[in-house]
């Protein structure tokens, strides 16, 4: 059965990248009928934050990437020392005690002479007895593996055949001591232990995986299958960082980016399905999805591409759910109704921005009288203010859309649209841009319309 996990360290918010690489995991799990695992690996106790954990769960959980196993590396810590000392008793791991000091001059006399720097092996021969003299002595260490002098290579999925020669790598130390392991020792002993069948990741993990591959074969177990996805880059090209709370799933959200919009964006990101069709939910993803048919080359973070998809999806929602998600965005106290929303909808790229569209309906701005003037001309506007505000005194009781226009409509020349139309959505919105004064008279109702251009005929003096 095809085991995958995601495996995020909680140092800083779930952004982008951490959710491209889960839903790549998790697509590729539900393809192949596998088991997608979640895996906190928080064994930097310094950088590792609780607030930043719950965030990634809150996170996969609202994209609906639901897992099928959780582990936390903090409570595994028995473990690694148990294969930590299996591998010094074994004598493929051993205490390494030079100092800071010692490692720099080792160092500066390799690049001297010309050489690659890596670490010499020299605390490789120590004896049992000075191996026991240094540890009651209290002397700092840290446990290196023996890393063999040959060629390893690997099969990427995305990359094809990848070729390293560890003798250039030298002993790479695996752990700060035998309650402290390192990432690349801790991440394969979990993943033997979790059969992971296939390692789905970014490419910056590339260099780490000869180190692992070493390491898999210390322990005695073949590697999983490799797959490194392609880095995502700034429109610049530059590398995208999480360091960035701009990039952080819960910074999408809050600016009212949709989650099935952004998994949707997400899954575009160094991939595409056969029908390079763009609107997709997970289930289509699910059976789209193909790791053959993603691309070596960096996927560009193109923001007005999400904002695009976004809306396709804020389009597909009828006016109840719309409306609902919309109540999280704009003040507790607004009122809106359907008139309003079906207005809104169109413009609408983001949750987020709401408010913004919608506050004409609730806040007159205070306004100099004379941008009611179409073209900066008064020609009797007072008056035609007067003839359009008895011509919806006498509309209907259902006041919507369709029966407004109709009935202004009738009212207004077909050569003076701009004398009758200009001044009425200005009165209406007191802005030189809104809505149609048709969309404004629908969502406002006739009473607040009808106080508003009586407003207006007062700042005109008559």
């Amino acid at each position: 059965m095809i085991r995958v996990r995601m495996a995020p360290s909680p140092t800083g918010y779930f952004h982008i990248g951490s959710s491209r690489t889960a839903l790549f995991n998790w697509l590729f799990a539900r393809k192949n009928k596998g088991v997608f695992i979640l895996r906190i690996e928080d064994t930097d106790k310094e950088r590792s934050k609780k607030e930043y954990e719950d965030d990634i769960l809150k996170s996969m959980k609202t994209l609906g990437l639901e897992w099928d196993e959780f582990y936390r590396q903090s409570e595994r810590s028995g473990i690694y020392r148990e294969y930590l000392e299996k591998l010094i008793a074994e004598d493929k791991a051993y205490y390494c005690f030079c100092t800071r000091e010692d490692l720099e001059a080792e160092r500066e006399s390799q690049t001297a002479a010309g050489v690659a720097p890596k670490y010499s092996g020299k605390c490789c021969v120590l004896t049992e007895k000075e191996i026991k003299t240094n540890l009651e002595a209290g002397k700092p260490y840290v446990i290196r593996l023996k890393i063999p002098a040959e060629k390893v290579s690997f099969d990427d999925m995305i990359r094809g055949p990848i070729e390293f020669d560890l003798g250039l790598v030298g002993d790479i130390v695996i752990a700060k001591n035998l309650d402290e392991p390192l990432y690349n020792f801790s991440v394969v002993v979990d993943d033997i232990l979790m059969d992971i069948t296939h390692v789905i990741r970014g490419e910056d993990h590339i260099p780490n995986t000869p180190k692992q591959i070493a390491l898999y074969r210390a322990l005695g177990r073949p590697e999983p299958t490799f797959g490194h996805l392609p880095l995502i880059l700034s429109p610049d090209r530059s590398k995208m960082s999480k360091r960035y709370g701009d990039v952080s799933i819960k910074e999408y959200l809050s600016k009212g980016y949709l989650p099935e919009a952004i998994v949707n964006f997400v899954a575009l990101l160094g991939w595409h399905p056969k029908n390079d069709k763009e609107i997709m939910v997970l289930d289509e993803l699910v059976d789209e999805f193909d790791i053959d048919r993603v691309q070596k080359a960096g996927a560009v973070f193109d923001i007005e591409k999400l904002n695009w998809i976004n809306r396709q999806y804020l389009n597909a929602l009828d006016e109840e759910n719309l409306t609902e998600k919309i109540r999280g965005f704009i003040p507790a106290d607004w009122k809106t109704n359907a008139a309003m929303i079906e207005a809104i909808k169109p413009r609408l790229e983001r949750l987020g921005d709401a408010a913004e569209l919608l506050h004409v309906y609730f806040e007159l701005p205070d306004y100099d009288g004379t941008l009611l003037f179409w073209k900066g001309e008064d020609r009797d506007t007072a008056g035609i203010l007067k003839k359009l505000a008895n011509e919806i005194e006498t509309a209907g009781d259902r006041f919507d859309l369709e029966e407004i226009t109709a009935k202004i409509m009738s009212l207004v020349p077909q050569d003076k649209k701009g004398d009758y139309l200009w001044p009425l959505r200005v009165s209406l919105s007191g802005s030189k841009t809104s809505p149609t004064p048709f969309e404004l008279l629908a969502g406002l109702g006739k009473e607040e319309s009808l106080r508003r251009i009586k407003i207006a005929i007062e700042k005109l003096g008559k």
